[in-house]
């Protein structure tokens, strides 16, 4: 799969009755397509046909089909993935599931990459098996002493293979970026394993989190879905420096964005 250029933006379709028709198909024709999507998926992982490019491909479809019921990408700063050398501990904020399911397409074709997920994931009968075949780092979320020490022990190994790494700090969804509830579980890894981290901004409140199925809840077809990706850089000697340049970025992109 090729990898997105620098920059993307939605493109803009000026008819009015497409757009009309675009908000007349519901957030169920979505998640129509995502289940279908994983179920595909799934039939790729008993068939030992599912690597990084067919996952990308998946997310791919994914992301197109946000965009088919109203969806407004506007995606920036791939080009600091591309050149940054060797595997990244990818740092971002986390506000619903779509980034779950659309950083791979961005990421993967120019990086190999795994995440840091919880277990409760890792178990589920419906994407269970597609979590255990990205060889991700599981954390349990009961014991954060238990949580980091595993972060930091499978990171590193991760990283010595050449993935690199997508971590979450807040750790669950978030409806707005609170800086203080960002850890710096990032940069720790990051130091420990001799690499650099990147920082990614996003705003994807457009897939809300539902009442009783906590990934899908209604579309905000209103609000457009940023993501932007920072410079990588070396971890400070004071890592607590590096993890604020971070926070900084992220939180300098919401302001641009005027949220």
């Amino acid at each position: 799969m090729t990898a997105f250029a620098d920059t993307y933006t939605t493109p803009q379709n000026q008819s009015t009755d497409w757009q009309d028709y675009l908000f007349l198909r519901s957030r169920w024709w979505l998640y129509a397509k995502f289940v279908n999507t994983v179920f595909k998926s799934r039939k790729l992982i008993e068939q030992n046909h599912y690597g990084n490019e067919n996952w990308a491909e998946t997310s791919l479809d994914v992301m197109h089909a946000i965009e088919a019921v109203g969806g407004r990408f506007d995606i920036a700063g791939i080009d600091n993935l591309r050149k940054a050398e060797g595997p990244l501990v990818i740092i971002a904020n986390h506000m619903s599931a779509l980034e779950t399911f659309v950083l791979p397409c961005l990421v993967t074709p120019i990086k190999p990459t795994t995440f840091v997920v919880k277990a409760k994931l890792m178990r589920g009968l419906f994407f269970g098996k597609i979590m255990k075949s990205r060889d991700p780092i599981v954390v349990g979320r009961e014991n954060a002493r238990e949580d980091m020490e595993i972060v930091l022990r499978e990171g590193e190994k991760r990283l010595g293979e050449g993935k690199s790494v997508i971590l979450f700090p807040e750790g669950t969804r978030q409806d707005k970026f609170n800086p203080e509830n960002f850890n710096s579980l990032g940069t720790k890894l990051a130091k420990r394993a001799g690499v650099k981290v990147l920082p990614v901004a996003l705003k994807t409140d457009f897939w809300s989190n539902g009442r009783f199925l906590k990934g899908f809840g209604p579309l905000r077809r209103r609000k457009p879905i940023h993501i932007e990706f920072g410079e990588a850089m070396a971890v400070e000697k004071r890592e607590k420096d590096t993890h604020q340049k971070v926070v900084d970025f992220i939180a300098s992109r919401f302001q641009s964005w005027r949220v």
